[in-house]
């Protein structure tokens, strides 16, 4: 058996398997971007997939806190997308 690594929503305070999340990444030389992958080096952070905890992110701005630099609004609308695929 073997070990599922869980990770927390910065929206709704939840811990889930990894692969029920979406990782937002601030790279090194600052861009944001959506890690489909779970692998792109920098800071991460997890949000659930649902719309209700992006939207609850981007209210409160959490990721805002979590990865130190300001959030475009194109990041908010790629992460609906992956959502509704």
């Amino acid at each position: 058996m073997r070990k599922i690594p869980l990770r927390k929503c910065l929206a709704t305070q939840e811990q889930l398997p990894k692969k029920e999340l979406i990782r937002i990444v601030r790279s090194v030389d600052g861009k944001v971007l959506v890690d489909k992958t779970g692998k792109v080096n920098g800071r991460g952070a997890y949000l659930k997939k649902s719309i209700d905890a992006i939207a609850l992110a981007k209210k409160t701005n959490v990721l805002r806190r979590a990865l130190e630099c300001e959030i475009p609004d194109s990041i908010y609308t790629e992460l609906l997308e992956v959502v509704n695929e």
